[in-house]
């Protein structure tokens, strides 16, 4: 792979360790992968964050990095809300690990807003054609087949590689031969809400890595684009995809001609009932649009059992008056986490959710049964006695 003069002399170690550690994550993946060179990118978003995932040993990783992020990097969600981790039954010990991770961080100039929808908070970290270099399962996804820009799935170590050199090596999904859609979806059902992180649970596991291109008789809303792309990284690899009509690039392919065909039944056979401890939203993290939802679908009742509603903390600061409106049911709003990465969940025996990503997630990452259901359903179960 070729290296520019400034590129050599990071990887001679002339600006430190750090820095030539993050060249050498990047040149060993453009070896890897067949990159010609390495091309800059707009920004960077960096899993890894929660101590539950990472441990003790990728806490002291972070704190002997000595440097400064050379584009806008953000971080992943952590493993508690940073004010009201006591409210989420976080101890005391994993707090102030969590923290010293989400400092580490900091001191090397990235933004600690810790969210999975980064792009719901900053306009200007992807457009249109941009080369980033993002971490987060959902948030690639979305990068890719919402937005429009360009990004590999990144581990979190080459996603803060990325972040500390500006640079990314030039494979994948930067190519425009690999952005072309290898199988067609046809859907024969009309879809609302919670169906698409259905259908995307359904999808994710027939698609594996390759990229599909829907064919859909409803029209999507960007919220239900994010939870169909969440649950197919999920449950898949899938990391980009296209919708006829909709997502930005899709106008430049003719549907492949492998053809898979998902019916209602198949969709209604994902969701499930039973009685949970813990009804939870927000994964990914939920939008303004979704918040003034479950707003209006709590607003005069009062939650009979735990109810966690997981956003941004910008969204949460920006909008006091609405998530009143929701507290004011009993129901929980927490910033900076979700129900995955938090050890808090483990403590609940059952949670139902209106995500695919989580139904895919939960059992496996928190030991926790899951039930799927629709945004209607959750709510109505968290209102039962």
């Amino acid at each position: 792979m070729y290296l520019t003069p400034d590129e050599e002399k990071l990887l001679n170690g002339e600006r430190g360790p750090t820095y030539q550690k993050a060249i050498e994550i990047l040149v060993a993946l453009g070896d890897i992968y067949d990159a010609d060179r390495l091309i800059p990118i707009k920004s960077a978003q960096i899993a890894g964050v929660s101590y539950k995932t990472i441990g003790e040993a990728g806490l002291e990783w972070i704190s002997d990095l000595k440097g400064k992020v050379a584009v806008p990097s953000i971080l992943n969600p952590a493993g508690m809300d940073r004010e009201c981790w006591m409210e989420m039954g976080i101890a005391g010990d994993f707090a102030d690990k969590q923290d010293k991770i989400i400092r580490a961080y900091e001191a090397l100039g990235v933004k600690t807003e810790c969210t999975c929808t980064p792009y719901s908070i900053f306009d200007d970290l992807a457009g249109l054609g941009d080369h980033v270099a993002w971490s987060e399962s959902s948030a690639i996804s979305y990068a890719n087949s919402v937005i429009g820009a360009r990004t590999n799935r990144e581990g979190g170590p080459s996603a803060l590689a990325a972040a500390l050199t500006g640079k990314t090596p030039n494979f994948g999904y930067h190519l425009d031969e690999n952005r072309r859609p290898d199988i067609l979806i046809q859907v024969d059902a009309e879809l609302h809400d919670s169906d698409y992180g259905a259908l995307g649970y359904i999808v994710g596991e027939i698609a594996g890595d390759r990229v599909p291109f829907f064919k859909l008789k409803s029209r999507p809303s960007k919220d239900e684009l994010k939870s169909l792309g969440a649950a197919m990284a999920a449950s898949g690899a899938v990391a980009l995809y296209h919708v006829r009509g909709i997502t930005p690039e899709a106008w430049k392919y003719e549907p492949p001609a492998e053809r898979i065909t998902i019916e209602e039944r198949q969709i209604k056979e994902v969701y499930s009932s039973g009685t949970p401890d813990l009804i939870a939203f927000g994964c990914p993290h939920s939008s303004i649009d979704e918040l003034e939802r479950l707003a209006r679908l709590l607003d005069g009742k009062e939650v009979k059992r735990e109810v966690w509603i997981c956003t941004s903390r910008a969204i949460k600061r920006e909008h006091p008056l609405l998530v009143k409106r929701i507290e004011r049911s009993g129901a929980k709003v927490f910033c900076d986490t979700c129900m995955v990465v938090s050890p808090a969940s483990e403590r609940f025996t059952c949670m139902m959710v209106n995500s695919g990503k989580a139904h895919k997630y939960v059992p496996n990452l928190c030991g926790v049964k899951s039930i799927l259901a629709t945004t209607e359903e959750c709510i109505a179960a968290a209102l039962r006695d």
